[in-house]
């Protein structure tokens, strides 16, 4: 009588055998969905990119609005943005290359955009201000500075990075 228990039916044995193959089949079928899906995941971020904006001797210490493209990855999706920066020279001779970008909700600040606040970067949306080294002034919505391009100097011509937070930790 223990033989008996121990034996697989013909029933059994149809059942186990095509849920193997049919897990089989939906394991193929899916492994290739979930690869494509989490591929760029596994990717990684490039190092930053440098591009070239302008010759080093053109900086001036009057802020100048500079446009330059990047190429940017989405997914599998590749294109080119344009991103801009205001880039002078500071009182000590270092450039400074900062973002138009407002830290306060992310309009585009412009240098010397009203009468009132000369020298000044200025953010029509609800009225922020930062000084000529792109710092926030008291009493303005925004609560950091503006945002600093890394950049660096090849051959005289000025390359610019992302740009990053400079908010003091």
């Amino acid at each position: 009588m223990t033989d008996k228990k121990n034996q697989v039916s013909r029933r059994q044995f149809l059942n186990y055998t095509l849920t193997g193959v049919g897990g089989f089949m939906g394991a193929a079928m899916v492994a290739p969905m979930v690869g494509f899906a989490i591929d760029p995941l596994l990717q990684g971020q490039k190092e930053t990119d440098f591009v070239y904006v302008m010759d080093v001797d053109e900086i001036t210490s009057e802020p100048q609005r500079k446009t330059f493209s990047i190429d940017q990855v989405d997914g599998w999706y590749e294109s080119k943005v344009d991103r801009t920066a205001w880039i002078f020279k500071t009182e000590d001779d270092e450039i400074l290359a900062l973002s138009p970008v407002c830290t306060h909700l992310g309009c585009v600040v412009d240098w010397n955009a009203k009468e009132e606040f000369q020298n000044e970067f200025y953010c029509p949306c609800h009225d922020g201000r930062y000084n000529k080294l792109g710092e926030n002034l008291p009493n303005t919505p925004p609560t950091e500075p503006l945002h600093a391009y890394e950049y660096k100097i090849e051959d005289g011509r000025l390359l610019l990075g992302k740009a990053k937070s400079r908010k003091e930790a």
